[in-house]
C-alpha cells in the first residue's frame, strides 16, 4: 500500500509517496505567493494551498496505481487564522504564523489578562504569531468579518477539511493556538471567552495518529484515488517533523532549520518552562514537548543569498569558509529579521550586523549568518538547560540540515552532537507515518519511528572549537539586551 505525506509550508507545499516500509517512492513541491500588504504583516490564499496540493497529489501519485493509497497525512504551518463563513468559505486570507501585527493584542493578553492566567488556561503565554491574538485583532480591525466566522480552522486543518468535509484539527497543532487546555487536552472556555468565540466554532479535536475520516467522492473522483483513502489528523509542522525524525519518547531532541528554526524536545509528561520562555505543547505521539521556536531561521540565509548577494549558489558562498575561520569570526549576526519569538518574544527586534571593519570580507558576513542562527537556536537550548534538562544530542532537519557547514556549527556552537537521518523530508514524512498509524498498520507512533527512522551520520562536538565558540556566544549574547531599547524608536 502506499501512503501520501503532505508537508504544507509557509512558501510551498511539498508531498511526498511513501510505501508501506517507509521508502520514499516520489517527492513532489508546489510553491504559491506570500502576500505582505503591510511591513510586519503576512498572509497567504488558503485555496492556493488546495489547489497546489490537489494538482501536486495528481502529479505525484502519475505512473503509480493510485488504488493502493490507502491514507494521508498532514504536517502543516502552526498558528495561522483560516476563517471560514456559514457556507465554509474563506472570509479573508490566512494571517500567518510570521505575521507580527498583533503586538497590542500580545501586550494585552500578557499585561492585561496575565501570564500567569494565560499559562493557567493554555499552558503557555502569548505570542504574535498565535492564533489568539489574531483573533482579537479581527475582532477589532475587521468586526464584520469577524461576526461572519462560524469555523476557525489552522492551515493545515483546512487542507484536511476540503479533503474529508470534516472540520478537525489535532492536539499538537491546536497547541499554538493559545485556545487550547494543553494538560487536559480540550478547549479552554476561559481562553474563548476572553476572545469571543464559541466552542462550536472550534473544530473538532483528534489525537494526529486518529483517523478523521475519509476522501469525499468528489474529492476522490478528481484525484484518481479510493473513496476509502484514510484521512489522518495530522500534526503542526514541528510535531509532524519530530515524528518524521522519530524525536519520540522522554528526552528525545530535534533540531528544524527550515524558513523557521525550532528546538523541540519530547515528553513523556506534562511539564511547563515557569518563564514560558519555551512553549509547551501536545506530541503527536500522544504525550507532550517542550518547544523553543525562532521565526528566521533557514530564511536567514535564504535572504541573504538571494536579496543582498543576488546569487541562487549557498554552497559557493560557503567554501571560503574553511574550519580555521570558525570561531575566530568578529562580525555577529542577530537573525531578528521578522521580530522573534522564543526566548526574548519582542515582536520589535530586528536583524543587526555587528562588528564590522574594513577588512571583514563577504565570507565573513555569510559565517556570521549562518552562526547567528545558531545561537539563537542555543538560546533556547540555554533555557531547557535551566529546567535540568540534559540534551547531549539532537537530530537534525529542514533544508539547513543539508549544510555540512551548518552542522558543524551547530555542533560546536551548541556543544552536542549532531545526527543527520536517512529521510530529509521532515513533516511530510512524518505526515505519512500519521497516516501508516492512522490506517492501523502499525500501533502506535513510537513503534513505526523505531523502525523507519535511520540514523546516517553524526557530526560531533570539537572541544577545541566548542571552547573558541562559548567565548562567541557569550558575546553574541551581549548584543541584544544593549539594542532592545533602541529597535521600537526604529520602527515608530
Amino acid at each position: 500500500m502506499y501512503y501520501i505525506g503532505i508537508d504544507l509550508g509557509t512558501s510551498a507545499v511539498k508531498l511526498l509517496l511513501m510505501d508501506g516500509e517507509g521508502k520514499i517512492l516520489n517527492v513532489v513541491s508546489r510553491e504559491y505567493p506570500l502576500i505582505f500588504p503591510q511591513p510586519g504583516w503576512s498572509e497567504q490564499d488558503p485555496d492556493a494551498w488546495i489547489r497546489e496540493s490537489f494538482s501536486g497529489i495528481e502529479e505525484l501519485t502519475a505512473g503509480f496505481d493510485r488504488a493502493q493509497v490507502a491514507g494521508i497525512g498532514a504536517g502543516g504551518q502552526m498558528h495561522g487564522l483560516v476563517v471560514l463563513d456559514e457556507d465554509d468559505r474563506v472570509i479573508r486570507p490566512a494571517i500567518l504564523w510570521n505575521d507580527g501585527r498583533t503586538f497590542e493584542e500580545v501586550e494585552y493578553l500578557n499585561g492585561v489578562i496575565g501570564k500567569e492566567t494565560l499559562s493557567g488556561c493554555t499552558a503557555n503565554i502569548a505570542f504574535a504569531g498565535f492564533t489568539a491574538p489574531k483573533l482579537l485583532w479581527m475582532k477589532k480591525h475587521e468586526p464584520e468579518n469577524f461576526r461572519k466566522i462560524r469555523k476557525i480552522m489552522l492551515p493545515k486543518d483546512y487542507v484536511n477539511y476540503r479533503l474529508s468535509g470534516v472540520h478537525c484539527t489535532d492536539f499538537s497543532d491546536a497547541s499554538g493556538m493559545l485556545l487550547l487546555d494543553v494538560e487536559h487536552r480540550c478547549w479552554s472556555k476561559k481562553m474563548l471567552e476572553i476572545c469571543g468565540v464559541r466552542e462550536e466554532q472550534m473544530p473538532k479535536l483528534f489525537e494526529s495518529y486518529q483517523p478523521v475520516g475519509t476522501l469525499l467522492p468528489e474529492v476522490a473522483d478528481r484525484l484518481g484515488l479510493p473513496r476509502s483513502v484514510v484521512i489522518a489528523a495530522g500534526a503542526g509542522d514541528n510535531a509532524a517533523a519530530a515524528v518524521g525524525t522519530g524525536t519520540v519518547g522522554e528526552g528525545a531532541c530535534n533540531i528544524s532549520v527550515g524558513t523557521s528554526g525550532t528546538v523541540f524536545i519530547s515528553s513523556d509528561r506534562f511539564g511547563v518552562d515557569p518563564n514560558n520562555a519555551l512553549h509547551a505543547f501536545a506530541h503527536a505521539d500522544g504525550h507532550y514537548h517542550l518547544m523553543g521556536c525562532m521565526l528566521s531561521a533557514a530564511s536567514c540565509n535564504k535572504w541573504w543569498m538571494e536579496e543582498i548577494l543576488k546569487t541562487a549558489d549557498f554552497g559557493a558562498e560557503q567554501e571560503p569558509i574553511t574550519r580555521e575561520k570558525l570561531g575566530r569570526n568578529h562580525v555577529f549576526f542577530l537573525p531578528y529579521l521578522m521580530g522573534e519569538r522564543s526566548p526574548i518574544n519582542d515582536t520589535n527586534a530586528r536583524g543587526t550586523f555587528t562588528g564590522i571593519t574594513m577588512d571583514n570580507s563577504r565570507a565573513d558576513l555569510t559565517q556570521a549568518v549562518l552562526e547567528g542562527v545558531a545561537f539563537a537556536i542555543r538560546d533556547s537550548l540555554e533555557v531547557a538547560k535551566s529546567l535540568g534538562i540534559d540534551i547531549r544530542r539532537s537530530r537534525i532537519c529542514g533544508g539547513g540540515a543539508k549544510s555540512p557547514l551548518w552542522r558543524t556549527m551547530f555542533a560546536n556552537i551548541l556543544g552536542i552532537e549532531i545526527e543527520s537521518i536517512a529521510a530529509e523530508e521532515g513533516p511530510g514524512y512524518g505526515g505519512a507515518m500519521l497516516a501508516m498509524v492512522a490506517c492501523g498498520e502499525y500501533p502506535d507512533v513510537r513503534t513505526i519511528a523505531e523502525k523507519f527512522v535511520r540514523v546516517t551520520a553524526v557530526e560531533k562536538p570539537d572541544p577545541e572549537l566548542t571552547a573558541l565558540y562559548e567565548d562567541r556566544y557569550r558575546r553574541y549574547r551581549e548584543i541584544y539586551p544593549a539594542l532592545k531599547s533602541v529597535f521600537p524608536a526604529l520602527i515608530g
